[in-house]
């Protein structure tokens, strides 16, 4: 089995579970390049593009779980309507410094400068070991309007076992690497920074939200894989994205262009096609609003 079979495979077992963390909530969690840089979509219509939004103050999260447990958004309501959120997860673990030093690119600007001139309102999930290596990126995505950084951790460890083989983390250091990071955006210059957090590799269980409750943040996961990592057909990633998008629909993809090399080619073409479809690009933060 390829790489990114078992990606898709494993990573769609990682959604279910995502919604059985939300009704146990219930019951009981990519590089800046300017606007004149890198990227080859063509200009769209202002009639088709998502507006620019101004970022809200005081993003909406959800409310701590029976027990205290953080909570866990997946997808928007009916009454988000036709919008759907596309998120990028800028990973880099905390170990990988010398890939970085050796030329591994963890960074994608030629797709945020896409996401730019096709004015697509996207939220990206930052590691904060991503913000110390590109912190100039970090700062022009954390300053841009159209974008929010949130907490993907600081070390991209797993916070429970057998997560596709990542390092794991200790509980007892869990709420510190989620305040690390956020220390690490806020240093960089990043100043739309929302209080969402996303678990590396999608994993958790209760004892780990348990764990992130002093961080008052929303755990946010999703219910449409890409299949984007270590894929090589751009087509293939877009036609999975087309094909699993609903109203109020969660997207997750990645911003790192060592791991997810074809995404820019995959959202040049799901945008304007979801955009045909009547589909509205927003943010976690608008998604999680409705």
């Amino acid at each position: 089995m390829t790489r990114y079979a078992r990606y898709v495979r494993t990573l769609t077992a990682v959604g279910a579970l995502g919604v059985l963390g939300l009704l146990g909530s219930a019951l009981s969690g990519c590089a800046g390049a300017d606007r004149a840089g890198a990227g080859t979509a063509a200009s769209v219509s202002p009639h088709t593009a998502s507006p620019r939004p101004a970022v809200a103050k005081g993003p909406p999260s959800m409310v701590p779980g029976p027990d205290g447990l953080t909570p866990v958004f997946q997808r928007g309501t009916p009454a988000a309507g036709k919008t759907v959120a596309l998120t990028f997860d800028a990973d880099m673990t905390a170990d990988q410094g010398p890939r970085a030093a050796s030329g591994e690119r963890f960074d994608n600007p030629s797709l945020i400068a896409l996401l730019r001139r096709l004015e697509v309102p996207s939220t990206v999930f930052m590691t904060g070991r991503w913000a110390e290596e590109y912190p100039t990126q970090a700062k022009s995505i954390g300053t841009d309007p159209l974008f929010e950084i949130a907490n993907h951790s600081y070390s991209h460890y797993a916070f429970t076992a057998d997560c596709y083989g990542l390092p794991v983390i200790g509980k007892e250091r869990m709420a510190g690497d989620v305040e690390r990071a956020f220390k690490a955006f806020h240093a960089a210059g990043a100043r739309n920074v929302v209080p969402y957090f996303r678990f590396p590799g999608g994993c958790y269980d209760k004892a780990a939200l348990r764990a992130l409750a002093p961080q008052k943040v929303t755990a946010v996961q999703w219910d449409v894989v890409s299949g984007d990592a270590f894929a090589t057909d751009p087509d293939a990633v877009a036609d999975q994205v087309l094909a699993d998008v609903k109203p109020g629909s969660l997207v997750v993809m990645h911003c790192t262009r060592s791991a997810a090399p074809v995404t820019e080619d995959a959202v040049r073409r799901i945008v304007p096609e979801l955009r045909e479809r009547g589909f509205r690009f927003v943010r976690v933060s608008e998604l999680m609003a409705h």
